[in-house]
């Protein structure tokens, strides 16, 4: 009206122009009602819910390949000068592999290198990573004399392999991780912290996207956290990885948490991860003084055949140390303390002849057949016990407890042995630290 009291358009135009808009509006009325009036399409869910209890991967490698893969990953440019310290240890690392026996760092490096082989590209970025935090990985070398860098992977292919030293920002970096994982969720990408206590300060990104994006929005990621954990006497802030908090974000097969024990499981669970129908994350809480430990070696043979294991059952059982039917308690554990209660057994000697000790490896999905059929072969086993590195509000008690009442059924008496709840997760006294160790072992062993 103003338009046309002004004169800038005649009554004619502004008429038609009020003609066409109802119209519009007219045509757009019709089709909503005629769409609401039909059967509205079926919305499909998003988040498929896996098969908690798949059978397992064949993730094997033939022994010549990985014979060769150690040969190129060791070999040098011609002229080039390691540091003399580094070349004490490849050297040491040459005579291990020429007994026929894989440390955790070269088991990685051979998972790594067959994945690369086989066509997988392999990301690996973290704030220490290309030396790793304990100095086990040196993924890129430096010519001690001209300072020139040779990275061993990257020489094979036809997968890519790239591995990064980032800032000094978990949350920046995990962040920029998991996008680079949506993206390509067939590549191994993985982020590794320099402890895994520092995760905490990426904490948004797990809770927000890693275990919930998929649920949220049909997102997937096959992203690999690196988390070192267990309790060595290092303090409050270098010795847990938090497992209770990733625990209480699993649901629905949302994840895969582990804390592999040798070199061969922690190799054929990097490659399962990329064998997976549907992309999963996956945290691995790796160990620290286990890197170079004897007791974590594994024979190359375990790298030729074979898959990961979500239980270990008790080395000695069938022999002659350990007779599946003299056992009377059964020891559950998870990470670096197996191998601290086998030592503690030992010292028993004959005391300790009734008592097994079997490794949680995978502790979600929860393994509950495979636990069943390992305790199946104890038919005089009288009480199970979950013993743990962690105060008994952190670590996965609370998490299994449920479970194994479950399982057992009453068969069992069931008790655990842990830490005292605490508030920190670890003393910051090293002498406090072994006496709690030495009364956890009293404790479960004896």
């Amino acid at each position: 009206e103003s338009l046309v009291r002004r004169g800038d358009i005649p009554i004619e135009e502004a008429e038609a122009a009020l003609d066409d808009f109802a119209a519009r509006l007219q045509v757009a009325l019709d089709e909503t009602r005629a769409e609401a009036e039909s059967e509205p399409e079926p919305v499909l869910p998003t988040f498929v819910v896996p098969d908690l209890h798949l059978p397992p991967l064949e993730t094997g490698v033939d022994g010549a390949d990985l014979v060769h893969l150690a040969e190129v990953v060791r070999a040098l440019p011609e002229g080039f000068v390691l540091h003399p310290k580094l070349a004490r240890q490849f050297e040491q690392r040459d005579k291990m592999l020429a007994e026929g026996e894989v440390d955790w760092a070269l088991g990685e490096e051979l998972a790594f290198g067959s994945l690369l082989e086989d066509g997988t590209n392999v990301r690996v970025t973290g704030q220490d990573t290309r030396r790793g935090t304990f100095s086990q990985r040196h993924a890129v070398l430096v010519d001690h004399d001209t300072g020139a860098e040779y990275v061993p992977l990257a020489t094979l292919g036809p997968g890519l392999f790239s591995i990064r030293d980032s800032l000094l920002s978990e949350y920046a970096c995990l962040g920029f991780e998991y996008g680079y994982s949506v993206d390509a969720p067939r590549d191994l990408v993985a982020w590794e912290a320099q402890f895994g206590d520092f995760w905490n300060g990426a904490e948004v990104v797990v809770d927000n996207f890693i275990a919930a994006a998929e649920d949220k929005w049909g997102q997937h990621s096959g992203l690999v956290l690196l988390l070192p954990h267990g309790y060595e006497g290092q303090g409050p802030e270098h010795s847990s990885a938090r497992i209770e908090r990733f625990l209480t974000l699993c649901a629905r097969g949302n994840l895969r948490l582990a804390q592999p024990t040798t070199a061969a499981q922690y190799f054929h669970l990097l490659r399962s991860q990329v064998r997976l129908a549907v992309p999963r994350p996956l945290v691995v809480f790796t160990p620290k003084s286990l890197l170079r430990a004897r007791v974590a070696r594994s024979p190359i043979a375990d790298l030729e055949r074979g898959s990961f294991a979500e239980v270990l059952d008790d080395p000695r059982t069938g022999c002659d140390d350990v007779d599946p039917a003299a056992v009377r308690r059964v020891v559950l554990c998870s990470g670096k303390i197996a191998y601290d209660a086998l030592a503690r057994r030992d010292v028993l000697g004959a005391g300790g002849v009734g008592m097994a000790i079997v490794r949680v490896e995978q502790l979600y999905p929860w393994p509950r057949d495979n636990l069943a059929a390992v305790l199946d072969r104890y038919p005089g086993a009288e009480e199970v016990v979950w013993l743990q590195d962690e105060p008994e509000n952190m670590g996965a008690w609370n998490f299994v407890h449920g479970r194994l009442h479950r399982l057992l059924r009453d068969t069992h008496r069931l008790r655990h042995v842990s830490r005292a709840e605490s508030a920190s997760p670890a003393t910051g006294s090293a002498a406090l630290h072994r006496l709690e160790e030495a009364d956890l072992l009293s404790r479960a062993i004896g």
